[in-house]
């Protein structure tokens, strides 16, 4: 999943995926553990994916909490 991809989603749908993508990467190497996977990197993906949906939601977080500073 592309930077550009995840910026364009709402916080609601970032969470959403974020869970998603956490329970795909769960039965990945679930099923890595009980027999090898034809392409492991994809467990890197995953965990790659999860990461940048991680850093927009504090982002935003960040960025909301500064808006509320600056406001006062």
């Amino acid at each position: 999943m592309e930077q550009k991809v995840i910026q364009e989603l709402s916080t609601s749908e970032l969470v959403e995926r974020l869970e998603e993508e956490k329970k795909q990467l769960t039965k990945l190497k679930l099923n890595h553990h009980v027999s090898p996977i034809d392409n492991p990197n994809r467990i890197k993906a995953y965990r790659r994916a999860i990461a940048r949906i991680m850093t927009e939601l504090r982002k935003r977080e960040l960025q909301g909490t500064m808006n509320k500073q600056s406001a006062k």
